[in-house]
């Protein structure tokens, strides 16, 4: 029965509702494992605090440095050979990648597959333009809004997700169980997705500079990878130490686990009921000025966190976090989408990508250095200090294209 619905849908909207499962999915795949993967750490060797923080650094962030370098060589293939392709590649990779991790013996094995699942990487963006560019103008705007909600659903129910899975089983079946679901997207993608795609002929790619030049703003699209970039840093910088952190505050009382994933929960939460309000709001009164909103929530919230003495503290200040990232991050995407040529949609997602993984490489070093030198407490007041920063930089960048009427900033 769904699948006859399906078939009578344009195909646009059929590709939409199995990619926003997908998508979903995916976030609920990537988001539940952690809640509970510094304390899978704690569990493959005798460590120190500082070691246990600089391990769970490093598993954590080396996913996103090889996204970073890959995604730019999977968009120029996306390029070439079809987005369904590179969906089916990054769903089937994954699945393989998250067997393998519930199966690692040592810390060095999880960093390998944590790495490993960074060049399998890509479904997200992969979705996102593969609907930016078969959805007809007029609905790509709706189609974007929706696949967005579909990755932070995802991201909402994926830490009390893990979190439960994680008191209820052991940390092993909860990346068992997370392969799984992969593997269902595989087939989703497989039988449901279909793509109508005109290669590029080989010798005709575009590299890189002749993309930037394809652009009526080449140095907005900069400015919002930066952007991209640093809103990254100040949202990852804590989810490597997130479980250790609760601990400390729950004082090594149970439901560590739950809480951690609770915590974790919060700002995707506040960013799915905010962002379709804020969406709103910034299509009446610019932009610029949900930007600029989004900065100012962003910073009165991350310095207090610092200073925080009880877990539902922390809970309510990442929850109001995630309402200033509903004003950044929809902006930002949508900006991209408005100054991008359907011809380079795919290399300019990618590059996104690219920084934002490269942000959540920098965010979680960020927080490892911190913590070492300063306790958890500091990464907050760091990644304050670093909002304010985004902000002269966003503003500084965007101030003299305010006047073109095209950008709607």
């Amino acid at each position: 029965m769904l699948k006859e619905k399906l078939s009578e849908m344009p195909t646009w909207r059929r590709n939409l509702f199995v990619l926003w499962f997908g998508v979903f999915m995916t976030g609920i795949g990537f988001s539940e494992v952690m809640p509970f993967l510094s304390l899978y750490v704690d569990t493959l060797g005798n460590f120190t605090k500082d070691q246990l923080t600089l391990y769970s650094g490093i598993t954590f962030s080396i996913t996103f440095l090889m996204t970073a370098i890959i995604s730019p060589f999977w968009g120029k293939l996306a390029d070439s050979k079809g987005r369904k392709l590179m969906l089916l590649r990054a769903s089937l990779g994954m699945a393989v990648v998250f067997f393998l991790m519930g199966a690692a013996q040592n810390i060095w094995q999880l960093i390998f597959f944590r790495a490993l699942q960074g060049l399998f990487g890509g479904f997200i963006s992969n979705a996102n333009a593969m609907i930016a560019t078969q959805t007809p103008k007029e609905k790509a705007g709706y189609a974007l809004g929706t696949l967005v909600t579909g990755v932070t659903g995802g991201q909402l129910l994926g830490p009390f997700i893990g979190g439960i899975l994680a008191s209820i089983v052991s940390y092993r079946l909860s990346f068992i169980i997370t392969g799984i679901i992969f593997l269902l997207v595989f087939v989703l993608v497989l039988t449901l997705v279909k793509e109508e795609f005109t290669p590029v002929a080989r010798g005709e790619s575009l590299s890189r500079k002749e993309v930037f030049k394809q652009l009526k703003h080449p140095q907005l699209t900069i400015s919002l990878f930066l952007t991209t970039f640093i809103i990254q840093i100040v949202n990852q910088s804590i989810s490597p130490i997130v479980a250790l952190f609760v601990r400390e505050l729950n004082h090594g009382a149970v439901g560590t686990t739950f809480w951690a994933g609770v915590v974790a929960a919060m700002p995707g939460i506040a960013t799915m009921l905010a962002a379709p309000r804020f969406g709103q709001l910034g299509d009446r009164i610019g932009t610029h000025r949900i930007m600029l909103i989004g900065f100012t929530l962003a910073f009165s919230f991350m310095l207090p966190t610092g200073f925080v003495t009880a877990v539902w503290q922390l809970a309510i200040l990442r929850f109001m976090i995630g309402i200033s990232d509903a004003t950044m991050l929809p902006a930002v995407q949508t900006l991209l989408t408005k100054t991008t040529p359907t011809q380079v949609t795919s290399r300019i997602f990618a590059y996104n990508q690219s920084f934002q993984s490269l942000g959540s490489v920098a965010g979680p070093a960020m927080g490892t250095v911190v913590a070492m030198f300063f306790d958890y407490r500091g990464i907050f007041i760091a990644s304050a200090m670093l909002i304010v920063v985004n902000a002269g930089l966003f503003f500084y960048r965007t101030n003299s294209l305010k006047n073109d009427d095209s950008l709607n900033l």
